[in-house]
């Protein structure tokens, strides 16, 4: 243990860190759960950190929402490590029976919801008659490939936003053709998991088929799966963006006209993965003001600040170890607060973790959340 220790010290450059606490004080899960940053930290430098490390259970609580990275003054990776103790108790099979079965599911199905291959594109089903969507697997080409995701492919709630951002696109003209079944796992939640060797075959699966089908230009609606095609597949193989990027193109170049008035208050929330960790800040801000009635607020918490729903970083398959309130609770609270007809964001995790959240706290009658997509197939028809 003491060379596996040794080992986490130096890959982690944790003999950098002079223990100032921002990396737990930033954490927006510390104030709820047994998670101290800092403390693993300092048990990584005194070759401590596998002492007890089946009983820290708080270590499933962090979302990998990277605040904790962002925040440290001596550039280190704290969010790193985190998922590097995780790949430790992977190899032990010390972990939630819930990460195991997703974990089971990306190798046998090529998603974590457990839905077989042969059904991810089930939500083809949903789309208007008269609209054909191009798949390069089965002999077309298009300019973008659209990786749809394995929660846009699962889930029948993300589906319907799916359906609203296929609309927007085919409204815009935007060449783009998807994988079909051929599509697997990015894997960016995998990793986080801590199981390194399946996402990299996952990605090596992906990397395959778009070397396949000749594809140099993709476009995400999720922006998990945006930020590890963007950040940890390799550099220089094709274009990534994320559909609010695209959008936010078309309305500045005016191939975009809307009239259509929505009048209503909302506030934008961002996503970790797609805001903190990828600077996209005001693309969609630039959509929602291009909606004319609509009336756009901003939390106290937003942008690089904004804060996290919990959906990432493997946990929408564990529970919290701790039983405090629920971020997302907090952001619909602060959302009721604010005075809003609706909570808007760009992720399926995001959207599903509030929807949730406003059921839970019985705010169904006040406040609603919605897609951006979805809102803007409402006035872009």
């Amino acid at each position: 243990m003491e060379v596996i220790e040794q080992k986490i010290a130096e890959r982690f450059d944790l003999y950098g860190c002079f223990q100032c606490g921002k990396c737990t004080g930033g954490c927006p899960v510390s104030l709820k759960s047994k998670l101290n940053i800092r403390r693993l930290m300092i048990e990584g430098i005194l070759e401590k950190i596998t002492e007890n490390i089946n009983e820290k259970k708080e270590i499933w609580d962090c979302t990998t929402c990277k605040t904790c990275t962002i925040r440290c003054p001596r550039g280190l990776k704290p969010m790193d490590l985190i998922i590097g103790i995780r790949s430790l108790l992977v190899e032990e099979g010390h972990i939630p029976k819930t990460i195991i079965e997703a974990m089971e599911n990306a190798y046998k199905h090529g998603n974590p919801w457990g839905k077989p291959k042969g059904k991810r594109t089930e939500w083809l089903r949903l789309m208007p008659e008269g609209i054909r969507i191009k798949d390069f697997s089965q002999g077309d080409s298009a300019q973008y490939l659209y990786f749809i995701g394995c929660t846009a492919s699962s889930d029948p709630r993300v589906q319907q936003v799916l359906k609203s951002l296929v609309i927007c696109l085919q409204n815009l003209g935007i060449d783009f053709g998807i994988l079909g079944s051929a599509e697997l796992c990015c894997g960016n939640e995998i990793r986080r998991m801590g199981e390194k060797g399946l996402f990299e075959e996952l990605m090596e699966a992906n990397l395959k088929s778009f070397e396949t089908y000749r594809i140099e230009h993709i476009f995400t609606a999720c922006p998990h799966g945006f930020n590890t095609l963007k950040n940890e597949y390799p550099e220089g193989k094709f274009e990534i963006l994320h559909t609010t990027q695209i959008i936010a193109k078309c309305i500045e170049e005016g191939k975009i006209s809307l009239k259509k008035e929505f009048k209503k208050t909302l506030v934008y929330h961002d996503p970790c993965f797609l805001g903190k960790q990828n600077n996209i800040f005001d693309e969609p801000r630039l959509i929602l003001d291009a909606i004319p009635g609509v009336i756009l607020k901003e939390f106290d918490r937003s942008r690089q600040r904004s804060l996290c729903c919990e959906g990432g970083g493997g946990r929408m398959w564990v529970e919290a170890s701790s039983e405090g309130q629920r971020l997302a609770e907090i952001r619909v609270k602060d959302a009721i607060e604010l005075g809003v007809d609706i909570i808007v964001t760009a992720c399926p995790f995001c959207l599903l973790t509030l929807e949730d959240a406003v059921k839970t706290t019985g705010n169904e009658e006040k406040i609603c959340v919605m897609d951006l997509s979805e809102l803007l197939a409402e006035v872009i028809q």
